[in-house]
Parts: C-alpha cells; sequence; structure tokens
C-alpha cells in the first residue's frame, strides 16, 4: 500500500474508533513523520497538468505513455511515473476495447512469418471505407512501409480502380525506389492480372495472405485501425476535396509527429530517417533490370 493510502487508512481509523495518531500510525505500519508530510507540488505542476489535458483532448485515443512522449517532446520534464500520477489525478483515461479471439492463419505470406527485415522490404496495402456527411461513399487506399511504419500513401476517392493502384505504385517508386514485395489480401483490385503483371514486371513480389484471415495482414490492420480511431471517427467529411484535405493534413501529422510505441516512441519519419542514415538506398524504379519472367502468382480465390 502506498504511503498516500495508509494517510487516508490511518484518518479513518482515528474517525470511527476514535483512537490516537499514534495508535493508529502503529496498527497500520504508517511512519508518523509519513503521516504529517505534506507534498509540496512544483512550479510547473500546473501549466503541465492544463498541457496534458489539452493534448488528451487533442488525441483522445493516445494513453499516458504517448502523451508523455509529446510532452518531452515539447520540453516537459515529464517522465513516464509522474505523467501516470498527474494522469490518474486528473481522471483521464482511454476506453477500452472489446476484441474478440483470433486465431492465427495459416499461410506462409502471414507478417508473423516472412517479416520485413529492412526498410523497403514488404510493404502492405488495403482499403477502408466511410461517408461524407450527405451518406456518400468515400474510399481509402493506404499503403504502409511495415519496417519503418511510414505511411507511403493514402489516397481516398470514390473509387479506386486497378488501374488507379497502379498509378499510386508507379509514383511510389518513381520517388522512393522498388520494394522487395507487397502484402495484401485477396480483394479484386489487388488480385487483378494488371496489377500482378506489372508488379512481376518490375520483379515485386506479390504475398497474398489467405482467404478469411485479416490478421494475416496485421500491419495494415493495425495502421487502419489507428486511421479509424484516431481520424476517421472524429472527423466529418463535407465532400471528397475536403477528405482529400484532411487526409493529407493527417498523413503528415501520422508521419512526422505522431510517437509510434513499436518505434521506441519515436515518429516513423524519424526511425526511416535513422534507418537511411545505416543502409544503402532502395533501387530507383529507372534503375531497375528486369530478370527473367517467372509465371504469375496464383492468389487463393476468396
Amino acid at each position: 500500500m502506498s504511503p498516500s493510502r495508509k494517510r487516508a487508512a490511518v484518518c479513518k481509523l482515528r474517525e470511527e474508533f476514535a483512537v490516537s495518531e499514534r495508535r493508529a500510525c502503529e496498527v497500520l505500519n504508517q511512519p508518523r513523520s509519513s503521516q504529517r508530510y505534506e507534498s509540496q507540488p512544483r512550479d510547473d505542476e500546473e501549466p503541465l497538468r492544463k498541457r496534458m489535458r489539452a493534448l488528451a483532448g487533442q488525441r483522445p485515443r493516445f494513453g499516458y505513455r504517448r502523451i508523455a512522449a509529446l510532452l518531452r517532446r515539447e520540453s516537459w520534464s515529464a517522465s513516464a511515473t509522474r505523467i501516470l500520477r498527474l494522469w490518474r489525478q486528473e481522471g483521464l483515461r482511454v476506453p477500452q476495447k472489446r476484441r474478440k479471439k483470433r486465431y492465427l492463419g495459416q499461410s506462409e505470406h502471414a507478417c508473423h512469418l516472412a517479416r520485413a527485415e529492412h526498410q523497403d522490404h514488404v510493404w502492405c496495402w488495403d482499403f477502408v471505407f466511410d461517408r461524407t456527411a450527405s451518406g456518400s461513399q468515400l474510399k481509402w487506399l493506404s499503403i504502409v512501409d511495415e519496417y519503418t511504419r511510414e505511411c507511403l500513401a493514402l489516397k481516398v476517392a470514390r473509387g479506386i480502380t486497378a488501374e488507379d493502384v497502379i498509378d499510386t505504385l508507379a509514383e511510389l517508386f518513381a520517388m522512393r525506389g522498388v520494394p522487395g514485395a507487397i502484402r495484401s489480401d485477396n480483394g479484386p483490385e489487388f488480385i487483378a492480372g494488371a496489377i500482378r503483371r506489372w508488379l512481376s514486371q518490375v520483379d515485386v513480389q506479390t504475398r497474398y495472405i489467405a482467404p478469411g484471415s485479416p490478421w494475416e495482414n496485421g500491419y495494415a490492420e493495425s495502421f487502419h485501425s489507428r486511421l479509424r480511431d484516431e481520424f476517421l471517427a472524429l472527423e466529418i467529411f463535407d465532400n471528397l476535396p475536403a477528405a482529400r484535405a484532411l487526409t493529407a493534413t493527417w498523413r503528415e501529422d501520422y508521419n512526422h509527429h505522431r510517437p509510434h510505441g513499436s518505434l521506441g516512441y519515436q515518429t516513423p519519419a524519424e526511425f526511416a530517417a535513422a534507418c537511411a542514415a545505416s543502409a544503402p538506398a532502395a533501387p530507383a524504379l529507372q534503375q531497375h533490370t528486369r530478370k527473367q519472367e517467372a509465371p504469375l502468382p496464383q492468389p487463393v480465390p476468396s
């Protein structure tokens, strides 16, 4: 039991049994010096509380550890234990989600079996849907580097075809280089013959996960969980241009300002910069030499 709780217990004991402070402290093994101790708040306590509440309001799905990381970035003296104490005193908390138990899939292309080993080794992609304020459907295509957790592309439109996917990939390859593989489910846009032929020509391996096993594309699912929790659930999209503007702003914040727990609370951009400084750059699309053509990989039908 902490000293503060013992202090409260001593007071309760004295009220109920009309005993002296000495006797109550003796029973609860509480030093009288600790019982009489009055903490002196630090000079920055109230401003820190105010800033912590502001950040928790801006990012309601962040817990105290990630809030502490943001505060340290702003040069506050904010250890995890100090922020936890203030977090509890302010009554802040992140609602817990109820998650269904899932069983691991058997696909050899699952993210836990065929892991990314370096930057641009494996990308993953998937779609997520939402609606405008008037009820019209919006569709997002996300492409994420599994190693650095960077969101490489976040394209939103009324509909996205296989040709749109190829255009997005071609732009990424020209700017960033060619990845070793791309992991996806068996959606019609991803298993389209045009995409498979085009990826085969530039020697990008396609890793299709088992049908009905979204957890095998875990990095895409995790990213979409953050996307929906921290963006889609909080914004109202008046129209497609507004959705595109808000999406670009959120993607910039995710890559450059949002601390990522699995990266030691670095941002994806900071982690990627550290990787780039210690590893050779990925080959550019125009420098690629085509190897002997192999038959197209056959995705498992949905």
